[in-house]
């Protein structure tokens, strides 16, 4: 069975813990990129969300192995504090969802 793994900040870990997800925490972008590439490997992994922070950082050598697989799946998850400054919160979410699947989602009601 494959596993939903967070790679992000000590912070912001509690509250996938709490929700009983597997956490990984990094304490700086290297360590994360390091991290990220040994949860790539792992036959484990299906799906890796990754810290926005940490995700913008990623080098272009891991970025490009990220886009040709199949699984795991790696996405972005959004850092609070950019969420919180964000004005169109339904624009920031489907951007984000474009760019993990590949495709406008319509968001709202109807």
């Amino acid at each position: 069975m494959y596993k939903l793994i967070v790679l992000t900040d000590r912070e912001s870990s509690y509250g996938f813990k709490l929700a009983g997800v597997d956490v990984v925490e990094a304490e700086n972008q290297e360590e994360a990129n390091r991290l990220l590439s040994s949860l790539i490997n792992d036959d484990r992994s299906g799906i890796i969300a990754v810290s926005e922070d940490f995700m913008g950082g990623i080098d272009e050598r891991l970025r490009r192995k990220i886009d040709r697989l199949y699984r795991p799946i790696v996405i972005p998850i959004p850092a609070e504090k950019r969420i919180q400054e964000e004005s169109d919160r339904p624009e920031y979410v489907r951007r984000l969802i474009r760019r993990a699947i590949g495709f406008d989602v319509k968001l709202g009601q109807g």
